[in-house]
C-alpha cells in the first residue's frame, strides 16, 4: 500500500502517472495465457480496493457500483468485478491496510474495521467473490468462475502489541501479515524509517512463532533488510513477500536484496513483484525523489500561498517529465527474480488501487495478461507461468498450513500488553 501519499526522505511526495505503451497480444499468445490462468489461478498478493472504499467512499460498499466501470467513477478506481474476471484474476489477497501512526486499540478497531469491508465486499458481489481461507479453497473457487477473496494484514502495528488481537484476526481471514509498514512498530523495523531494533525484537521473533503456529504468512514486504533475514531467521515456514521488487535492478529500500533472495529460496518463499514505477525504475525513482524536492521547495517559497505553490509545481513538471517506465520493466525484476532465487519463488502483487501511478497497461486489474504476452515473447514456458500466476503462492500456502496442522498441540505464545524487548 501506498496509499495517498509516500514518506520519502522526511518529504511528501504525490506521484504523477508513468507514460509508456502496453504492446497488442494477438490471438494466438492469449489463447495460450488463457489456457494457463485456466489451469492455474491467477493470484495477486496485495490489493488496496479496501482502504479505497473507506478513504475516498466513506466505506459505502453496498451503494459505490465497482460491477464494471470504476475507472470512470468521479474518483476512479483500479478495479472491478468486470475488470478482475478480463484479468483472469483467480485469487486476490485484499490488504486490510491501516495507516502506521495509528496504533494500540486504536489499530485493532479500524483493522477489524478493513476487515469488515472485505467480508461486506464479497456478500456485495456473490456471483464475482467468495471468501477463501485455504489453498484449496482458492483452487475449488477458481473452478467455479468466481474470484477466491483472501485478506492480508500490512502491518505488525494493526495488532496493538497483543497476540490475542493476532489469532482473531486469523480467525476473521487473514492469512498474512507484514510484520512493518512505512514506520517501524514497537517490535520490528520498517524499510522506510531509521532503524531502531536492527531486526525484530524478542516480542517480534514471539509474533513470527505464533505466526507459524496458526498457519498465518509471514510478509516482508515494506521491512528492513535486517528485519528481513531476522524473521527468516525464526520462521519455520515459508514467507512471502506481498508486493516487492529486486532491489539490484533499483536501490529502493522497499526492494529486496539478492543476499535476501537467496535466502527465500531457501526458506522456500516467494516475492511477489509489485507494479508500482518508483519501486521498479531507478530513472523514476530519482525523478520522484527531485519532485519530492521541488514540492518542499515551493511549499516553502510560498507558504501560505498554495495555488502559486501548485502553478510553480506545474511548471516544474512541464519542464521535468516523468521517465517511461514500461511493462518490460516488470518483466524485467520478474527475470531476476527468477536468476537469483529460482523460477519456484516468485509471484505477483500488483499493489494496485494503493499506487498513485500506474505502467500503462498495468493501470487496473484487467492488465495481467499483458504482464503475461511479454514474458511469453521472452520464451516463458507454460509451466514457468503457471508457477508465477499462482502455483508457487499456492505451494506456500499449502506448506504454511501443514506446519500449522502438524503444531496443532503446541501452547499459542503468550504476550504481555507491552512487548518483550530483548
Amino acid at each position: 500500500m501506498m496509499g495517498n501519499i509516500l514518506k520519502l526522505a522526511g518529504l511528501i511526495v504525490v506521484f504523477a502517472p508513468a507514460m509508456a505503451s502496453a504492446q497488442p497480444v494477438d490471438r494466438t499468445t492469449q489463447a495460450r495465457i488463457e489456457r494457463v490462468l485456466k489451469t492455474t489461478p491467477l493470484i495477486d498478493g496485495h490489493n488496496d480496493l479496501p482502504w479505497e472504499l473507506r478513504n475516498r467512499y466513506g466505506s459505502r460498499v453496498e451503494t459505490t457500483d465497482i460491477t464494471k466501470g470504476s475507472d470512470k467513477l468521479v474518483t476512479p478506481l483500479m478495479t472491478d468485478m468486470a475488470r478482475l474476471h478480463a484479468g483472469h484474476v483467480g485469487g486476490q489477497f485484499w490488504s486490510v491496510y491501516i495507516p502506521a501512526n495509528v496504533t494500540g486499540p486504536a489499530a485493532v478497531q479500524m483493522t477489524i474495521e478493513q476487515i469488515d469491508i472485505v467480508h461486506r465486499l464479497v456478500t456485495r458481489h456473490p456471483g464475482d467473490l467468495e471468501m477463501a481461507y485455504t489453498a484449496a479453497d482458492i483452487v475449488r473457487i477458481h473452478k467455479a468462475g468466481r474470484i477466491a477473496s483472501l485478506i492480508g494484514i500490512e502491518g505488525g502495528h494493526q495488532i496493538g502489541n497483543n497476540l490475542a488481537a493476532l489469532r482473531q484476526f486469523y480467525a476473521l481471514g487473514a492469512r498474512y501479515m507484514t510484520l512493518a509498514h512505512f514506520l517501524n512498530n514497537d517490535w520490528a523495523d520498517s524499510a522506510t524509517d531509521d532503524p531502531v531494533h536492527h531486526g525484530l525484537t524478542g516480542f517480534g521473533k514471539q509474533v513470527v512463532r505464533e505466526m507459524n503456529r496458526i498457519g498465518m504468512m509471514v510478509d516482508l514486504s515494506h521491512v528492513s533488510s535486517e528485519t528481513m533475514k531476522a524473521a527468516l531467521s525464526v520462521t519455520t515456514a515459508p514467507v512471502i513477500f506481498s508486493h516487492s521488487d529486486a532491489r539490484a535492478l533499483n536501490d529502493h529500500p522497499r526492494n529486496v536484496p539478492d543476499e535476501v533472495l537467496k535466502l527465500v529460496a531457501a526458506n522456500g518463499g516467494v516475492v511477489m513483484v509489485n507494479f508500482y514505477p518508483a519501486h521498479l525504475s531507478t530513472a523514476y525513482f530519482a525523478w520522484a525523489t527531485d519532485r519530492a524536492g521541488e514540492t518542499a521547495r515551493t511549499k516553502a517559497l510560498y507558504t501560505g500561498q498554495p495555488d502559486r505553490a501548485k502553478a510553480a509545481l506545474g511548471l516544474w513538471e512541464k519542464a521535468h517529465p516523468a521517465p517511461v517506465v514500461s511493462i518490460a520493466t516488470v518483466a524485467d525484476h520478474i527475470d531476476h527474480i527468477v536468476q537469483t532465487a529460482g523460477h519456484d519463488h516468485v509471484g505477483i502483487g500488483g499493489d494496485l488501487d494503493g499506487i498513485e501511478a500506474t505502467i500503462p497497461g498495468l493501470g487496473g486489474v484487467d492488465g495481467y495478461p499483458n504482464l503475461f504476452a511479454e514474458l511469453i515473447r521472452r520464451d516463458w514456458s507454460d509451466g514457468d507461468l503457471g508457477k508465477l500466476a499462482g502455483g508457487n503462492l499456492l505451494r506456500v500456502m499449502h506448506r504454511v498450513e501443514a506446519i500449522a496442522a502438524a503444531g496443532r498441540m503446541a501452547p499459542p505464545e503468550m504476550s504481555e500488553t507491552k512487548p518483550v524487548t530483548d
